[in-house]
């Protein structure tokens, strides 16, 4: 047995626990037993709403109030004798409801990849060695650790708890933090405990706001206190994303406007001597055709298919909506660490007393000297350099730890690789390496003689900027080590270590540290301050402030987190698509201003705001401030907030990145909230609109590119669906109204439906974006589906090929009067050919011409499959008399290939002409780029 009978865990001592729960406390499980337990207990999730079936899906496809007429109709027309037709009509539906249900359940597919992509993650101790799972892999007895900003994975009793604070308002309904401890409750008050009072447990869903801790899995999935009210998880519906929400009006009017039209064909049939029942059946087969009943089926399709190709390029869509508002963004804000830089630092420059000492080395391997006035010297003989290196091994969580690879050449000789990698903070993982540089310890075999024990942490915060640890010596005293940004650090200092004596901090001497902090900040230095004291009297759990105060400042240690090699190329498709970037960070200006002109952020303009400029600022200030701001330097998430409210006041869609807790606000107000994949917290995942699994800035640029893709194969497809349902309906009304015979029977209809709407729309779908995606203006959010001429060109092409049509089908009644079904298949031919060329045009905003025909190979198919579907049902001898067609000659080929060729070349040569003009348009706009921002 591996668990116990037991519920109320908050009654027993944590030992008590891991005894039940056979673990460990320091090692946690072996994987073996983790996965005999995971077979055991099942995946640690909730259970979702069960999903409709697959028939039902299916079935789903055939309750379209026009497609039920329809089948009412063959089925008359199969009892009135006419066998061939209802049956070959029954089988063009039912294959229609084939492929509708085939582009849902891709659809469904794609969009629950999604979600197991976006699910969290879990620190998880197993084998004494931690790392990152899925939380649903977590099981009963695993040893997990927090950190603020973390999501707890599952029910947990608490074994250590270090100032750790948890939100849990999806349990409790108090948005309060509680404050939590490892002290167990009680036992003669526990059968009244309610969940908010269990100070020594976490429950699964809730959130991290403040410290660290770690606990043992009590509970996973239905088992937690959340899995109690999963139905309140499970109740969210999926949302239509706003533009599927105004597809479904459109398509609504669209029924209203194709049954009218239907009715008046049918009317000016029957007045025109057709038979009541060929009309009504004509009708409703047009009425069947016209409406894009597939095209929500096909938006979902498109969306789920962008949001795969995002995927590859890193970047996680958590919520579909997003996915339009990508392209309308105009501003794009963005952490400096990590996102625009490569988030690997190395400390180069350690300063105290007016001394530089310059290190070697790079990344993470712990090999490097000590440098001063370009001599080598030993760090151990500088007392207050040996004080800094003891605060940056000291006070610190990372790990350095080493892998090592074994090869063997040709000649079987052996060659041993070791790589080095941090595990945590890169900042703090800097400063573990510069430790081994100085000591000669590396990673986990380090030094095992330490001489003090930490009893206490004071996690970093975004307010403080600082993290401490108070640690006790051999001699039984305490002492605080700190380190933090230069001036929070400074600020709280009283005294320095100056020239190895120890003596009150002047004026002066402030004034030379933070001189010193401006000169690294300038050669793009991250700097730290480094700090200590000795405490007197100390006793576990005093307030921060009272530890935190009357330091002693060491001295000063810079790193370099070089830019990533893409960020500049991508903030260069920023400016040519008319984003705005800007840097927001809690470095020091002078290193975020450096770092911004090195990656093309500042070209020529730009101001950069500090976030004490920020606080003097109202919120009307900022927003006039804020057009001109590139850089945003030592804000904290608070700030973030204002940042985005005052671009969206002046009109901007915003896309803002963050990692941390704080950030969350601005990233929910924000258009478009954008969460770091690798160093985000749970609580800025769920916030967030888009992860990052690369925290890479130019992923983000990748995302915007894609998302204006999407909304641009939206369109293609749109335009093409409904120019070509225009046609259809056209060139029955018009002979209708001209009093012609029927130039399609209703079965041509429905099979020019079939080969044309389906294969082709969906290869639109996954069309290659245009060469001047990213040079075009950002979209408007409010832009109607049909601007940008949209609504001109469906009508404009859809009478076109609806003349044509008619003009070869007139054209060949007159030649052989007597001869209706040779002037049909013509007819039927030119429509479904003038549809399969209108396509190519439709991948083009400006006309065919601008677009290599055989670029997408998917369409490329997509047409030669429906060219031979068509070809098939006019030539196969066994077809002819089930869709009323007949054999063509080569010249009727001719008269079908010039007349379904004319919509789309006439457009083309105006598309030629429209295209020149706004060319010249974009150049201008590029070299007014050039000079003044956007």
């Amino acid at each position: 047995m591996d668990t116990q009978p037991i519920r109320k865990w908050y009654t027993l001592a944590a030992a008590d626990v891991t005894e039940a729960l056979h673990s460990d406390a320091a090692q946690g499980l072996t994987q073996q037993e983790a996965e005999r337990r995971l077979a055991k207990h099942g995946a640690n999730q909730l259970a979702e709403n069960k999903r409709k079936p697959l028939y039902a899906v299916f079935l789903d496809q055939f309750k379209d109030f026009m497609v039920l007429i329809l089948f009412i109709a063959t089925l008359i027309s199969y009892f009135l004798g006419e066998y061939l037709d209802a049956i070959t009509i029954i089988a063009i539906i039912i294959i229609n409801g084939i492929l509708g249900f085939i582009q849902e359940a891709k659809a469904e597919r794609s969009l629950q990849a999604l979600k197991e992509l976006a699910s969290p993650m879990a620190r998880v101790i197993r084998e004494g060695q931690i790392s990152m799972i899925p939380a649903s892999r977590l099981v009963p007895g695993d040893l997990v650790v927090l950190e603020a900003g973390d999501r707890v994975p599952a029910d947990m009793r608490l074994l250590t708890a270090n100032r750790l604070e948890i939100e849990e308002s999806a349990l409790t309904g108090e948005s309060v933090p509680v404050a939590k401890n490892v002290k167990k409750l009680d036992t003669a008050q526990a059968s009244t405990v309610p969940l908010g009072d269990q100070k020594n447990l976490a429950f699964m869903g809730t959130m991290v706001t403040g410290g660290t801790g770690s606990g043992i899995v009590v509970a996973t999935g239905m088992d937690t206190e959340i899995g109690k009210i999963a139905h309140m998880m499970n109740a969210a519906e999926e949302v239509e994303t706003p533009l599927q929400a105004r597809l479904e009006q459109m398509g609504k009017i669209l029924v209203v406007v194709a049954l009218l039209l239907t009715i008046v064909v049918i009317v000016a049939g029957v007045w025109h001597g057709h038979e009541l029942f060929t009309m009504f059946l004509a009708g409703v087969s047009l009425a069947v055709a016209a409406i894009p009943e597939g095209l929500p089926a096909i938006v979902t399709v498109a969306l789920a298919l962008g949001v795969q190709r995002m995927i590859r390029r890193n970047a996680i869509v958590r919520k579909l909506p997003s996915v339009e508002t990508l392209g309308c963004a105009s501003v794009i804000c963005s952490d400096k660490t990590g996102t625009l830089t490569q988030n690997k630092m190395t400390v180069t420059h350690v300063w105290h007393s007016d001394s530089t000492y310059e290190v070697t080395g790079s990344g993470y391997v712990p090999e490097g000297a000590f440098h001063y006035q370009g001599k080598m010297v030993s760090p151990t003989r500088d007392g207050a350099l040996t004080q800094i290196i003891r605060i940056a091994d000291r006070c610190n969580n990372a790990r350095l730890i080493c892998e090592e690879q074994g090869t063997r050449n040709l000649l079987g000789m052996g060659k041993t690789t070791r790589h080095w990698q941090i595990v945590g903070d890169p900042t703090e993982g800097a400063l573990k390496v510069l430790a081994a540089k100085a000591t000669g310890h590396a990673g986990e075999r380090g030094n095992p003689k330490q001489q003090s024990v930490r009893v206490e942490e004071l996690p970093f915060d975004s307010d403080r900027k600082m993290m401490s640890v108070v640690e006790k010596g051999a001699d039984g005293v305490h002492s605080l080590l700190t380190k933090g940004a230069a001036e929070a650090v400074l600020a709280r200092s009283t005294h320095i270590l100056w020239g190895g004596q120890l003596q009150p901090l002047t004026a002066s001497l402030r004034h030379r540290v933070l001189e010193q902090t401006e000169l690294m900040a300038g050669q793009a230095l991250r700097v730290l301050g480094f700090a200590y004291k000795t405490l007197q009297g100390y006793r576990p759990g005093q307030p921060i402030g009272t530890l935190e105060n009357n330091l002693v400042f060491v001295g000063l240690v810079g790193m370099i987190d070089p830019p990533r090699e893409e960020v500049r190329s991508a903030i260069n498709l920023c400016h040519q698509a008319g984003i705005k970037t800007v840097m927001i960070t809690g470095d020091h200006k002078v290193t975020a201003e450096a770092i911004a002109r090195q990656i093309g952020m500042m070209r020529g303009y730009g101001e950069v705001l500090e976030g004490r400029e920020l606080d003097g600022m109202s919120d009307e200030a900022l927003a006039e401030h804020a057009e001109r701001v590139t850089v945003y330097a030592r804000v904290s998430p608070e700030h973030k907030l204002r940042i985005v409210r005052a671009l969206q006041s002046k009109g901007h869609v915003v896309a803002m990145t963050g990692d941390g807790v704080n950030d969350a606000p601005a990233i929910k107000t924000s258009d478009i909230g954008i969460a770091m994949g690798i160093t985000g917290t749970d609580v800025t995942k769920e916030a967030a609109d888009l992860v990052l699994r690369d925290d890479n800035f130019a992923t983000i640029v990748a995302a915007v590119e894609e998302g204006r893709n999407i909304y641009d194969n939206i369109r293609k497809f749109i335009r093409y669906l409904l120019a070509s349902n225009v046609g259809e309906i056209l060139v029955m009304f018009f002979a209708m109204l001209l009093g012609l015979p029927l130039p399609l029977v209703p079965i041509q209809i429905l099979w020019v439906n079939l080969v044309t709407d389906g294969l082709p729309a969906m290869a639109l779908g996954v069309d290659q974006a245009e060469a001047d995606t990213m040079y075009q203006r950002p979209r408007n959010k409010a832009e109607n589906i049909f601007g940008r001429g949209l609504g001109w060109k469906i009508i404009s092409r859809g009478f076109l090929i609806g003349a044509m049509t008619l003009l070869a089908f007139w054209l060949t009644l007159r030649e052989n009067p007597n001869d209706l079904v040779h002037a049909q298949t013509v007819a039927f031919v030119t429509l479904v050919m003038a549809q399969l060329i209108h396509v190519f045009d439709c991948r083009s905003q400006y006309s065919v011409f601008h677009r290599n025909v055989f670029e997408n190979k998917y369409l490329v198919w997509a047409v030669i499959s429906s060219l031979v579907l068509v070809i098939g049902v006019v030539y196969i001898d066994a077809l002819q008399p089930i869709f009323k067609t007949t054999d063509l000659s080569l010249r009727d080929w001719a008269l079908i290939l010039v007349t379904s060729g004319v919509p789309t070349f006439v457009a083309g040569i105006g598309g030629v002409l429209a295209s020149g003009r706004s060319q010249a348009g974009r150049e201008k706009r590029s070299a007014m780029r050039t000079v003044r921002p956007d």
